[in-house]
């Protein structure tokens, strides 16, 4: 049997296409092995969100090729889509596709001999708009669920569009088939993916008829609520999620359901109005203000996740304490950190008033600094109480880890029988580093009893 073997950079989307298209290869007879292992072909899927996708690329065609020097290496995913020539010269690649062509990765390996020259397929983005359903299986214990790819948003620092094309959903009805699917496979919980999850359907499409045009819309929460009905499934989380596009209906239905849990991660970028108008996005931070307040109005126990970007170009000092004020003011549990990095064909990158890479850096590390006090905050608050754990495959010096509904973190000394388990527990004390939780594990836990 022919081995091929997968590597995956970035986002919940891409390990859910990842794997998607490692099935497709095992349907058609190939081994699947592990990326440290020797294989025949080895697939990695990129990423253009960081700035050194290029480093890292190149990294990881290295570390395959030391295994296996002779194997056929294949770039595909936003990278490959963004700068196919760029990677095309990357020693040891042998073949590049682009966002349209990468699910259709069997059609090209007819021949899998090293090629002196990279070959290289990459379509305009604007063919790249269909929609190909896609979810991870296997990899973890939780299931992404990929509903929704593409975005119409173009702000100013963003790749993604050019990298994915335009907002494009799953019908409700394939997404229900795919849960449902999963369901059978003894999985506890799908996590909702997409690279603007919110914008899911949106778009008109019109059944014709002998008589008249019936226009249908679907929507996210339209979505939210057929999934909550999916038997088998015991949890569902939601990914990022843009503020504008979560609204009250689905905050209130979250806050109810048995099933979807109450974790939100919501992009803020910056708590500066000037600086959000300047990357062009669609909220002021007084309706994030809004929407964070009316999930823990509902879900006093939520957690609530945070996207910032420090070091954007003419954040001045007085809009980097905006921003810092704003979250530390804020009713949130972690940040997610990342400094701006220039890059190629954004808007962003013409704009004056470049902030210094070391100023970029004392930044993120204050925010950093802060998230780990939020976070041990928003843990210190649930000491004592009682919550439902999913127990993940991992052991760590002989401990292992879990999630409760509402994202904290948990361990135990590991216990093979706990794996995909959902168990009550008490959260009993901070681990030593402070963001781990100690647990006492009760019986096991059905939700739909």
């Amino acid at each position: 049997m022919t081995k091929v073997a997968f590597h995956t950079l970035g986002c919940k989307l891409n390990f859910s296409e990842t794997s998607t298209i490692a099935r497709l290869f095992e349907d058609q007879g190939y081994q699947k092995v592990d990326f440290n292992q020797p294989s025949d072909i080895y697939v990695i899927n990129t990423c253009s969100v960081t700035s050194n996708a290029d480093k890292e690329c190149k990294q990881i065609v290295r570390s395959a090729l030391s295994i296996s020097p002779d194997a056929y290496v294949v770039i595909v995913g936003c990278y490959a889509q963004l700068k196919p020539e760029e990677i095309a010269k990357i020693d040891g690649v042998d073949l590049v596709l682009g966002a349209s062509e990468k699910f259709k990765l069997l059609n090209y390996l007819s021949d899998l001999s090293k090629k002196t020259t990279a070959e290289v397929y990459s379509c305009e983005i604007e063919e790249a708009n269909f929609f190909v359903d896609s979810y991870s299986l296997g990899d973890r214990t939780r299931v992404f669920l990929k509903v929704q790819d593409g975005c119409d948003y173009n702000c100013s620092f963003c790749t993604i569009p050019l990298a994915r094309g335009s907002s494009r959903s799953d019908s409700i009805m394939n997404a229900v088939k795919n849960a449902t699917e999963i369901a059978k496979k003894d999985v506890k919980e799908i996590v909702l993916t997409g690279v603007n999850l919110g914008d899911f359907g949106g778009k008109l499409s019109s059944i014709k008829n002998q008589e008249t045009d019936i226009v249908t819309i679907e929507t996210f929460y339209q979505l939210v609520k057929e999934l909550d009905e999916v038997k088998g499934i015991e949890r569902f989380r939601i990914s990022s999620i843009e503020p504008n596009l979560l609204k009250d209906e689905t905050i209130a239905f979250v806050g109810g359901s048995k099933k979807f849990v109450p974790h939100f991660h919501i992009p803020l970028q910056s708590g500066s109005n000037k600086i959000l108008k300047a990357m062009r996005r669609r909220y002021l931070r007084e309706l994030y203000f809004d929407r964070v307040n009316k999930i823990k109005s509902l879900m006093p126990h939520c957690c609530i996740g945070v996207d910032v970007i420090v070091g954007f170009p003419g954040e001045t000092d007085e809009d980097f304490l905006d921003t810092f004020n704003f979250l530390n003011e804020l009713p949130i549990s972690y940040l997610h950190v990342f400094t701006y990095s220039e890059r190629d064909n954004t808007d962003a990158i013409q704009l004056k008033e470049s902030i210094p890479m070391a100023i970029r850096k004392k930044r993120n590390k204050m925010l950093r600094i802060l998230s780990a006090k939020k976070l041990r905050y928003f843990y210190e608050q649930h000491i004592g109480n009682s919550r439902t754990v999913l127990f993940e495959a991992d052991n760590k010096n002989g401990y292992m880890h879990g999630f409760t509904d509402n994202y904290i973190k948990v361990k135990t000394p590991y216990d093979p029988s706990l794996i995909n388990q959902l168990k009550q527990v008490e959260l009993k004390e901070l681990d030593a580093d402070g963001s781990v939780l100690i647990t006492n594990i009760s019986e096991p836990v059905n939700i739909f009893a």
